[in-house]
């Protein structure tokens, strides 16, 4: 089973950037499809980003997409989230998520297997 840690949250002001990263332990990372979700205070858990078990292939939403680079690096047990351009909206808890059965990207939650404990972002107008 593998354990999820996110990082590289905080606090910034609109236009900013951010690199959040998601360290894997326990297990292999290539085994695993991973994504990016996010859930602001009062609302649901959103899909950002998504990219498949080797990083061949990347899904970002819309909302984000011009400003948002989801990579992975399967040597280091990582999966990270470029963030520029940070706007008030982005602002939310990000959460890392690995998903064993996907080969290629998933962008609903329920098909996630493992999940971090998230890290706060919050962008300041």
């Amino acid at each position: 089973q593998v354990q999820l840690v996110e990082s590289g949250g905080g606090l910034v002001q609109a236009g900013d950037s951010l690199r959040l990263s998601c360290a894997a332990s326990g297990g292999i990372l290539s085994d695993y499809a991973m994504g990016w979700f996010r859930q602001a205070p009062g609302k649901e858990r959103e899909f950002v980003a998504a990219i498949s078990r080797v990083g061949g292939i990347t899904n970002v939403a819309v909302p984000v997409r011009d400003r948002f680079t989801i990579t992975r690096d399967n040597n280091k047990n990582t999966l990270d989230l470029q963030m520029n351009g940070l706007k008030p909206e982005d602002t939310a808890v990000y959460y890392c998520a690995a998903d064993l059965r996907s080969w290629g990207t998933t962008i609903d939650d329920e098909e996630y297997d493992y999940w971090g404990q998230g890290t706060q972002v919050t962008v300041s107008s």
